[in-house]
């Protein structure tokens, strides 16, 4: 259906491929991986025509239909979420629009004249939309909204209205109704709760045709395909199978090329080591001879590419009471709306909290509650004895002064740190070179959750309040961080959408219901063994 053959293609200095191939057949679910700023994002936009390679061809099968979901949604206002979904739904909704057209023209009667014409075409027109399925879009439009987690209300209020997530969910919703032949789906778990994340998880299983996507949720994408095409140092490599089959295949490659590369290093270094030995004797010159020839003709076997790893190393965080955190006859209310009404909580030291629950159970508001960064209408929460707490949340971003570099905002938080353990810090955390003279303003998701944690954790605390913290982090970071939290001696509660993070370092889950509170000894896979679903909200 697609085929890249020979591409190559650079974006100013960077040479993204070189002579690079591979095909989409029909029915194949591919993931596309490889490192930030690999050029996952051009192949995209070279398969849709937005770029061409420098050299090589891009063909398509003639007349299949492509839907390319990107990160850039482009300007959404004054329709509802619905009629924006529907909008994007192919011929089908050329075909309502012109519907509508016509019931206005058959009432209006300035257009009397032109009755006999109106009612026929009408008539054309609906058979049309008929058989497009046309009566059923808007059905099927709703459907696929409320599995992205929109209420009614959402759907049809001003979609202008809504924030920038959820303009990406009616975006993602608008591709989903379509059902092209081809998908392109760029980063679609973005944004999304864990609730839309198992539901298109499913959507997506059951999906006909093409489809070829990147994400950093290694869960997701290692359910959903049945292919792995990699980007790395400008060719594309294939490995058939599931997301996990490809981790194993690259590490035993790489096995394979080290030792390869280790035992040819040490053939060279012995024949050099003879021609350095004999060279000045005329007696092996016939020999020394012989062995530079070979040696020129001996093609390198180049070492594996080492993948750049970011360490997350905690410093010993000093010890807390046992009895961490403490909530009694909690009340907490948003205008006429209840969120706790009696809530009593206790974390202990050592525990490892998820927190779950669907939009609006109140997950975040519960974590604003113990870091004080909102009060119980009634009730208390007390921090226990010798308590430090850290607290990463989504709006923590914003408050990086945009005018500050990287190296600056860690200068100022820290003060009386030395320039070397503040670059040591920056390189920890993925700023080496240059990148720490970048300002704050121009960084991307990921850097800013990057930076912020690298703030947090240098002067280690024994409490971690964490809401969402892997959401803009690469599948390389979130590896590290899981491997320095796992790591981490103190206490955590935690947000996120992420089952692989939560099956990693929960012991404990919290489970906000409408019909209430709910508490399970053991961590986020025991969670899902015991109740026999991923998530509140889901029945299996």
């Amino acid at each position: 259906m697609i085929r890249l053959d020979n591409i190559s293609k650079q974006n100013g200095h960077q040479i993204l491929f070189i002579e690079a191939s591979t095909a989409l057949q029909k029915g194949e679910k591919i993931g596309l991986v490889g490192p930030n700023g690999s050029g996952k994002t051009t192949l995209f936009r070279m398969i849709t025509g937005q770029e061409l390679p420098d050299e090589g061809q891009v063909s398509l099968d003639r007349g299949v239909t492509i839907g390319y979901f990107s990160q850039d949604v482009g300007e959404m206002s004054g329709r509802s979420a619905v009629s924006e979904v529907m909008d994007g739904a192919g011929p089908v909704s050329a075909v309502a629009t012109e519907l509508k057209e016509l019931e206005a023209a058959m009432g209006d009667p300035d257009r009397a004249d032109d009755m006999d014409e109106i009612i026929t075409r009408y008539g054309e027109v609906q058979a049309r939309f008929e058989e497009l399925d046309g009566y059923a879009l808007e059905g099927r439009a709703r459907e696929v909204l409320a599995g992205l987690s929109f209420s009614q209300e959402m759907m049809d209020g001003d979609v202008g209205k809504l924030s920038g997530g959820w303009k990406m969910r009616v975006a993602l919703a608008r591709i989903l109704l379509m059902r092209p032949d081809i998908m392109l789906l760029d980063e679609p778990s973005n944004h999304l709760d864990l609730e839309s994340l198992i539901w298109l998880e499913a959507f997506l299983k059951g999906f006909e045709g093409a489809l070829l996507m990147t994400s950093h949720d290694r869960e997701f994408m290692n359910r959903i395909i049945n292919k792995v095409v990699e980007i790395d140092g400008g060719t594309l490599t294939t490995y058939s199978g599931d997301y996990e089959f490809y981790e194993q295949q690259r590490a035993l490659s790489e096995k394979q090329q080290q030792a390869q590369f280790e035992r040819q290093q040490a053939m060279l270094a012995k024949e050099i080591k003879f021609i350095e030995r004999f060279k000045a004797r005329a007696s092996h010159a016939a020999q020394v001879q012989s062995r530079v020839k070979k040696l020129d003709k001996i093609e390198r076997v180049e070492p594996p590419r080492r993948r750049e790893t970011i360490a997350f190393d905690f410093l010993p965080a000093p010890r807390s009471g046992e009895d961490v955190v403490s909530l009694k006859g909690v009340r907490k209310d948003y205008g006429s709306r209840r969120i706790y009404d009696g809530l009593d909580f206790q974390v202990r030291r050592k525990e490892r909290w998820c927190v779950m629950g669907v939009n609006g159970a109140g997950k975040s508001t519960l974590l604003k509650l113990i870091a004080g960064s909102s009060d119980p209408d009634d009730g208390t929460v007390a921090l226990g004895s010798s308590v430090k707490m850290g607290y990463f949340a989504q709006h923590a971003m914003d408050l990086l002064d945009g005018e500050r570099t990287v190296f600056e905002e860690l200068e100022y938080s820290f003060p009386q740190a030395g320039q070397g353990s503040l670059r040591a810090l920056a390189g920890c955390f993925g700023f080496s070179g240059d990148d720490v003279e970048k300002r704050c303003r121009v960084l991307s998701g990921g850097e800013k959750a990057r930076l912020v944690m690298a703030k947090m954790l240098f002067d280690p605390p024994n409490f971690l309040v964490l809401d969402e913290p892997t959401n803009h982090l690469d599948m390389a970071t979130k590896e590290m961080l899981i491997t320095a939290l796992s790591q981490f001696e103190g206490t955590m509660l935690f947000v996120s959408h992420d089952r692989h993070f939560l099956a990693a370092l929960s012991n404990r889950v919290l489970e906000l219901t409408p019909e209430g509170i709910h508490q399970y000894g053991g961590g986020y896979t025991e969670y899902v063994a015991r109740t026999g679903h991923e998530a509140p909200g889901l029945r299996s």
